[in-house]
């Protein structure tokens, strides 16, 4: 592939590889639950034209309802816990867009999906300020150097003082905020917001639900119409508040925002969809396009030597790509899998061959789908920073890397220790066919782990998670989507650690273990202890001080 070889159109342009790379932008967006995420999800493909009313707006009794969240426990709960990729185009830029589930109990699923962007969104709720959730997942963003833009969310409702929360940013966070927008009132006396770099105001008008686009009027802080609109009080609170940023804040530096040091700040209520539009093209314009990414060291089978960790540029003429989160059962009707795979280097093309270096066998990519939520559409070719959706290769597992140039390794995908457990059976023995091949499926996405335990109750799987709603979400999708029941038990374990080779596990009934530890061992048969509380941790450890116990897979430590 040649950069300057020009590939297809686009509005009556050539676009070169190195043009269709410039134009792509991946994204997530992260948020404490109930900030509006997946609400501000669906106004941005509103405003990508990707879907004429929001789906959350679309009618009354689905007023919970959205593209992104496409399972029925979505749907019913009202909350995203499955991580979705929405694509489509807004003014000449590819959006690969990542709605992620923002409860706690879900933040493994968010973590991987970190992985594969380039940048995040931070929704933050004004009457709340920086939540708990919010902290987490800026901390795993900021170790990944992922640049971040921030949401003010809620401007329509009684808010906290807009100062007192960019101050949070920096105080918290320790990043250093450059507002774009300021919002003019709060709450019911909400009017618009200024927009500091063009220097105009964007007047709000309510819409009936929020269904369509609201209408803004531009005008500058000191026209008359914006004094009219504004409280008195509200209009000089703001133009205070604008000149001690002026003169007092941080002026805008765009390699500070790609650092991961300064984030914009944009201030709107994404339900009336209003400060949307500025946010998405503020976004577009100043995040960045895909960047190079790091292979690691390894010895790729068939390969005669080992291979040296390097950086792989986006322009890297070979394919190369890797698996950030499997997805079972998204099309109910033909039980498939589907491999959401990151493009990395190189151009995708459908049918091509590539490696799956963990096998190091050859795999046609002939069933490539661009993702919209649950629906898809065949893809012919991809480009560094798009997502695409491969069905039909049951050997792929998350963190694979999939590449023509064999000396390309990606890891990417971060593992966590488990912090609940709980039993889980199959009550109908007529059903266990069907049990089997969902709790097989479900497993595969990597979401949840099993393990095989020495001592478990009979026809028992051990699950284990980062959180409880993982295993409701497990029983839910056996229902509806393998017609199969189960029960499930909780597990009398709060710890499970990974053992490291030693001779003394050929014989673990000469291990000195107090009651309730059980031994057990994971996918990759390596062994594992569970314990019910520190105690017996504590106990086990000093009592068999030979053995090395390890809070990550001993894949990972290795």
């Amino acid at each position: 592939m040649t950069l300057n070889r020009p590939q297809r159109t686009l509005a009556g342009f050539v676009m070169t590889p190195a043009q269709e790379i410039a134009r792509r932008r991946t994204f997530a967006i992260i948020s404490h639950p109930d900030a509006g995420k997946t609400t501000l999800t669906e106004k941005f493909l509103l405003y990508g034209n990707a879907v004429h009313l929001a789906g959350s707006v679309t009618a009354r009794k689905n007023q919970r309802s959205t593209t992104s969240d496409w399972m029925a426990l979505e749907r019913q709960r009202g909350i995203s816990v499955s991580s979705t990729v929405l694509q489509f185009d807004y003014r000449g830029h590819a959006v690969n867009l990542l709605d992620t589930p923002g409860h706690k109990d879900f933040s493994e699923d968010t973590y991987r999906v970190l992985t594969a962007v380039d940048a995040a969104l931070m929704v933050i709720d004004a009457a709340k300020g920086i939540e708990p959730q919010t902290r987490k997942l800026f901390e795993v963003c900021r170790r990944r150097g992922v640049p971040i833009f921030t949401f003010i969310n809620k401007c329509d409702r009684p808010t906290l003082d807009p100062l007192a929360l960019i101050d949070e940013l920096e105080s918290v966070l320790g990043l250093a905020p450059v507002p774009v927008t300021w919002p003019l009132g709060n709450g019911p006396s909400f009017r618009g917001v200024y927009d500091l770099r063009h220097k105009d105001v964007h007047l709000f008008e309510r819409t009936p639900g929020g269904a369509f686009r609201s209408p803004e009027s531009v005008s500058d802080l000191s026209d008359p119409i914006v004094k009219e609109k504004l409280d008195p009080d509200d209009y000089a609170a703001a133009v205070e508040q604008l000149e001690m940023l002026e003169g007092a804040g941080h002026a805008f530096d765009l390699a500070a925002v790609h650092a991961g040091q300064q984030t914009p700040v944009f201030f709107g209520s994404a339900v009336n969809n209003f400060g949307v539009d500025l946010l998405l093209q503020g976004f577009l314009h100043d995040s960045i396009p895909p960047t190079s990414r790091n292979s690691v060291a390894m010895n790729s089978p068939g390969m005669p030597a080992p291979t040296d960790a390097r950086e792989v540029s986006v322009t890297h003429e070979k394919f190369s790509a890797f698996v950030f989160k499997i997805q079972a059962n998204m099309d109910p009707k033909h039980r498939d899998r589907i491999a959401f795979v990151r493009v990395c280097s190189g151009k995708f093309s459908r049918d091509m061959v590539v490696t799956h270096q963990r096998t190091g066998k050859s795999v046609r990519l002939s069933s490539a789908h661009k993702l919209f939520g649950q629906d898809r559409e065949t893809v012919d070719e991809a480009w560094p920073g798009d997502v695409i959706g491969l069905v039909g290769h049951d050997a792929f597992g998350i963190g694979d890397t999939l590449t023509e140039d064999r000396t390309i390794a990606y890891d990417e995908i971060p593992r966590f220790a488990p912090e609940v457990f709980a039993w889980l059976t199959n009550p109908t023995p007529a059903d266990a066919k069907k049990y089997r091949a969902g709790l097989e499926q479900l497993l595969l996405e990597g979401v949840m782990q099993s393990f095989e335990v020495r001592h478990a109750p009979p026809g028992a799987t051990l699950l284990a998670a980062v959180g409880p709603l993982q295993f409701e979400v497990v029983q839910a999708r056996l229902e509806t989507e393998y017609n199969a029941k189960s029960r499930l038990t909780p597990a009398p374990f709060e710890h499970l650690r990974w053992i490291a080779p030693h001779p003394s596990l050929d014989t673990p009934e000469n291990l000195l273990m107090p009651g309730g530890v059980n031994l057990g061992s994971d996918k990759f048969d390596h062994p594992v202890i569970l314990f019910p509380n520190d105690w017996t941790m504590d106990y086990f450890v000093e009592k068999n001080p030979d053995l090395k116990l390890h809070d990550q897979p001993i894949e990972l430590v290795e």
